[in-house]
């Protein structure tokens, strides 16, 4: 007679979670840190440690160069990326767009502190007699300037949405840095010209951080414009109108900067000078880095491959991730420009950079140290052969005798 025997339960397929989705909230201490500076300045003075308080004003520059890349290395990568039947769902979770919009009423809030810090002559309540000196003035604009430049990232992922008021917030966002022409060169030049000869924000090949500083800040400046007065020219008005985004977007920082100087004075200038600068150099540092080399091929047709993994440089260093709302996972970004952050992937195929990126835009400041570290890992990304690089055009002939034999 024959036996039966039921069928085995299968395993439980364990629900997958974003073991990440609480930590998103540490993209807060940027535009809070300022906050927490005070309360530690007033704390250290009360117990009478007056000589290490000033530190505190610089917190921007010591989380961006100290603490995060320490972090990035004592966590390492993430290891984590969403599933399939996840991402509709995780696209859909409000909490997330929330988590980016809460980021703008406390950068708002620091900056009018750090004005009324700048112009204080009274701040006996910190624990000080009379006001900040110049050297704790300018750490401050440091500080603010960083949150500046992690804003221009929020501004970046709301930036690309398709609502309205995350476009809107975006260019509020931006208003601080005076940066409000990357909101259109990112998403229609960028996005277009990305790792090609004719991008201002893809760094070349053997191309100092210092070179391609000044060359991306106009070049992008300068295609916004142009990019904006083709808009209008088709929509038959004039490009000195409202309805240009450039115009409209520096319209508010003017406004912005207008008000706080109608509040405080003209002795914040300097310093709100200082800060935008030193904002917007930290979202070119990053560009800097995000595709150091890279270069799609042109096809038979004599236009340029489709953007890949292969174009972007990559780190899944969970710390900066988590800073950066998941812009280390450049290239699902750059393939699924509209992806929000939380269901962006680490994917195969992408070069990835040694370390996080806070790690890497210090190396971006010594030429010698960062050529050391990444010129070899282009070349590896290439197999060896030089003539796939996208180089810097004056020292092309330069690259090609030294690299060439190797190739």
């Amino acid at each position: 007679m024959a036996t039966h025997t039921s069928p085995q339960p299968e395993a439980p397929v364990e629900e997958w979670h974003d073991k990440k989705r609480y930590l998103w909230l540490m993209g807060l201490v940027p535009p809070t840190a300022v906050l927490m500076a005070v309360a530690l300045v007033w704390a250290f003075n009360g117990l009478g440690w007056t000589a290490v308080s000033p530190v505190f004003w610089w917190i921007g520059p010591i989380l961006v160069y100290g603490l995060l890349p320490v972090l990035d290395l004592f966590f390492g990568p993430d290891g984590q990326n969403p599933p399939d039947d996840v991402m509709e769902q995780l696209e859909n979770d409000k909490y997330y767009r929330y988590c980016t919009y809460i980021y703008i009423p406390f950068q708002l809030t620091s900056l009018v502190v750090a004005c009324y810090l700048w112009t204080a002559d009274n701040l006996s309540w910190l624990g000080m007699e009379g006001g900040l000196s110049v050297i704790s003035k300018i750490g401050l604009a440091f500080s603010i300037g960083v949150m500046g430049g992690v804003g221009i990232n929020t501004a970046h992922e709301m930036g690309h949405k398709k609502d309205s008021l995350e476009r809107w917030l975006s260019k509020v966002t931006l208003a601080q840095t005076f940066y409000g022409h990357f909101y259109i060169e990112h998403n229609r030049g960028h996005h277009v010209r990305v790792a090609t000869p004719e991008d201002p924000a893809s760094a070349r090949f053997g191309e100092t951080f210092w070179q391609f500083l000044p060359r991306s800040v106009w070049g992008s400046l300068k295609s916004s414009w142009a990019l904006e007065k083709t808009r209008m020219n088709r929509l038959g008005k004039s490009t000195w109108n409202i309805r240009n985004d450039v115009l409209n977007a520096w319209l508010m920082s003017l406004v912005l900067f207008g008000t706080l100087t109608a509040v405080f004075g003209v002795g914040i200038l300097p310093f709100l000078v200082l800060q935008a600068v030193y904002g917007f150099s930290l979202l070119e540092t990053v560009n800097y880095l995000e595709h150091y080399g890279l270069l799609r091929a042109k096809t038979a047709s004599g236009r340029y491959e489709r953007c890949a993994p292969a174009h972007s440089w990559n780190s899944d260093h969970i710390v900066t991730n988590i800073f950066l709302y998941h812009l280390q996972r450049h290239s699902d970004h750059h393939a699924n420009p509209t992806r929000r952050y939380q269901t962006l992937r680490s994917m195969d195929g992408a070069p990835n950079l040694p370390s996080g990126y806070a790690s890497m835009i210090s190396l971006a400041y010594f030429p010698p140290i960062w050529r050391r570290v990444m010129d070899h890992r282009v070349l590896e990304h290439y197999r060896g052969d030089i003539e796939s690089v996208n180089i810097q055009p004056s020292k092309r002939e330069k690259i090609l005798a030294r690299y060439g034999a190797d190739a």
